[in-house]
């Protein structure tokens, strides 16, 4: 990070980071990440947010897990404990896909990594367990979210229990948490303990079987039934465990919606975690003023000396508009944890944080983002959402778009047009995601047209993922003639501009549900488009997706059909190395994953094959013989000279004309 100084901002401004003599926290976050004063930032904003409701909050970042000692810095709160890992998973922060520690986290000071414990959560919750007795300790965050009942856990490939259970926690707040933090502020408040609090929505809670009639805590929900999921010996049960996961999941991706959700228990032996209804969205007024809240925007002053906090950087000049999100990818974790019904904020309050951004030092004019889980789904995608709920049976966009979806991006270019006309702002940038078949199905094309012309700078990135029928169908994803149609508009509507501007796609390798066949399907479009990506992710298993349910059990939840995956170290590097076969050093795996795949077919000098029989001399590329574009033993292409003719002059000749689309990188 650069100019500290601009991040700087006074002490005060701050929720406390340190003991108060005299005075007592009313609630105290602990969280895995550095403190930064940002509504991106959970406990920025949930503090925010309590601290506006009168509340006095403390904040106690990244604490020194080791002992206990560092947990009781700022003393016993009056009401709860409110624990978090960060805004990441602690694990997917600490570790690669391929288990190698991290050196670097955005989320820490001077972005160097090891300072939160892994799986967070539990780790702090003991802690604070061993430095107060008898204390409320509330979860929350993605971390808690994903993992509010039993999940499959990549990092010790095994399946593990709800983390309520695990944590020895009172309750967990799952989803986004304003409207159930605040109420169950409110009861705590009123003298209710948080382990007797069972009728908030977005709540999880455990019950005892000798307790009271469990209808006794279901009657807040009238209406909603009562469904058992199997139990934690189902799961573990070898036989026949995972088709119970998978049956189980299935079942929560069902409910997660406020208005027609229905209650969810998971038993284990005595006790049964009970999952309440989603909590409702906020409305358009309640979202704005939460957004508008007295955030500093910046990180702690007691971390300019450690050269600050990264992760501000990318949203510290962006703006979040919007929430939820319909796109049903699988490999995504966004619906299980904000729901498929998109949420707004107003035009007015979007352009009074512009204002503000204007006013922070270090802002140049451009606006870096205005978006949120994905930038272009501004309003809910049908009417009958805002009444009914979402559909617990069907996706919006896919396996192809429902007749009720409607496809509009008139409000968004409303908010984009007012930001751009800002004072002090020179540019709006959109660098949320996009659903490009989204944007397709919009039969008024001015949206994409602005979207090229003034909200972005050379380049668009997308995410396809991949371009096999299989895998496409397994992500979630729409089918690849829709990827080349918006590839072409995109071009199209960017040559009519005169802007010279990429598209720039992402992918994914060794997803659920494609096989080395698939792999092959994509490097060969590559090369047949003549495209390099530069964007290749591994599929990573994480809590919360249908994606890794797959990947742990075989088993796709939404269909219960059988899918493949690759699991083996050997696997995944062949699927990956085919995704970049032009890289010299991936030549030997290239080889061995066409062999297995049996496409002896693509190794050789041929036009269409993907790597040459040999392995590349220093510095080559595959795919390109040495010294020059034949095949060895035919010597090196050169330009013609003129042809004689009769009488000895010579005929000028011309070389053929390109065709139009050629290295434009156009299937």
């Amino acid at each position: 990070m650069t100019n500290l100084i601009d991040y700087k901002a006074p002490r005060d401004r701050f929720l406390s980071v340190d003991h108060l003599p005299g005075k007592q926290f009313d609630f105290i976050f602990v969280t895995g990440d550095a403190y930064v004063d940002h509504p991106s930032f959970g406990p920025a904003l949930l503090g925010r947010l309590l601290e506006d409701q009168g509340y006095r909050v403390g904040v106690l970042a990244q604490p020194d897990w080791h002992s206990c000692d560092d947990f009781r810095r700022l003393g016993r709160p009056r009401l709860a404990f409110l624990v978090s890992a960060g805004n990441m998973d602690s694990l997917v922060a600490n570790y690669t896909v391929t288990g190698k520690p991290r050196r670097q986290d955005a989320y820490s000071p001077s972005g160097v990594g090891g300072k939160r414990p892994d799986r967070a959560t539990l780790v702090y919750c003991t802690r604070l367990r061993e430095a107060f007795k008898d204390i409320d300790i509330i979860l929350g965050g993605i971390e808690a979210s994903l993992r509010r009942f039993a999940h499959y856990d990549y990092w010790s490939d095994s399946l593990r229990r709800s983390i309520l259970i695990d944590s020895k926690a009172d309750l967990l707040l799952y989803g986004m948490g304003e409207r159930a933090l605040l109420e169950v502020a409110r009861q705590l408040d009123r003298g209710t303990r948080a382990r007797n609090i069972t009728n908030v929505a977005g709540t999880a809670w455990k019950y005892r079987t000798t307790n009271t009639d469990l209808q006794e805590h279901l009657k807040a929900f009238p209406g909603r039934a009562l469904h058992d999921l199997p139990s934690w010996d189902d799961l573990k049960d070898s036989a026949m465990g995972t088709e119970a996961y998978a049956r189980s999941f299935r079942e929560q991706h069902r409910n997660t919606d406020a208005l027609n959700a229905d209650i969810l228990a998971e038993s284990y032996g005595p006790w049964r975690v009970i999952q309440n209804p989603p909590a409702l969205p906020l409305e358009e007024e309640s979202f704005d003023r939460l957004y508008e809240l007295p955030y500093t925007r910046t990180f702690h002053p007691d971390y300019l000396d450690q050269g600050g906090v990264p992760a501000i950087e990318e949203v510290r000049f962006s703006l979040v508009s919007n929430r939820g999100c319909f796109g049903g990818c699988t490999f995504c974790a966004l619906t299980y944890h904000q729901g498929r019904r998109i949420q707004s904020r107003s035009t007015a309050s979007l352009l009074r944080e512009a204002r503000l951004l204007t006013s922070l030092p270090g802002f140049k004019g451009y606006i870096h983002d205005v978006g949120g889980p994905t930038a272009n789904f501004f309003r809910p995608a049908c009417e009958k959402q805002l009444h009914r709920g979402v559909c617990k049976d069907r996706q919006c966009l896919v396996p192809k778009p429902c007749r009720e979806l409607r496809a509009d991006h008139r409000d968004y270019l409303e908010v984009l047009r007012a930001l751009r006309a800002v004072a002090g702002v020179k540019k709006v940038f959109v660098r949320s995601g996009l659903r490009f078949d989204y944007v397709l199905l919009d039969r008024d094309e001015t949206f994409l047209k602005e979207l090229c012309s003034s909200h972005i700078s050379g380049r668009l990135k997308v995410a396809p993922e991949h371009i096999s029928a299989h895998a496409l169908e397994a992500m979630g994803k729409p089918g690849a003639a829709v990827y080349q149609r918006f590839q072409e508009r995109y071009r199209e509507i960017n040559r009519s501009l005169g802007l010279p501007q990429q598209l720039i796609p992402y992918f994914i390798s060794s997803h659920p549900g494609t096989s080395l066949a698939d792999a092959v399907e994509l490097a060969e479009y590559f090369h047949a488009s003549r495209i390099s990506p530069e964007q290749v992710q591994d599929f990573y298993p994480t809590p919360g997706t249908p994606a890794t349910c797959m990947y742990y059990t075989g088993i796709d939840p939404r269909t219960g059909k059988k899918v493949p995956s690759a699991k083996t170290p050997r696997e995944k590097a062949m699927q990956r190395a085919l995704l970049q076969y032009r890289d010299p050093k991936n030549w030997h795996r290239v080889r061995e994953a066409l062999q297995e795949a049996h496409r002896e077919d693509l190794i050789g000098w041929k036009k269409h094959c993907l790597i040459p029989p040999e392995p590349p001399g220093k510095n080559q590329r595959t795919g390109k013989p040495p010294g020059g574009s034949s095949p060895p033993g035919q010597g090196r292409r050169t330009k013609p000279g003129p042809e004689p003719t009769q009488k000895g002059k010579a005929k000028k000749t011309h070389s053929p004309r390109r065709s139009s689309s050629r290295g434009r990188g156009r299937p």
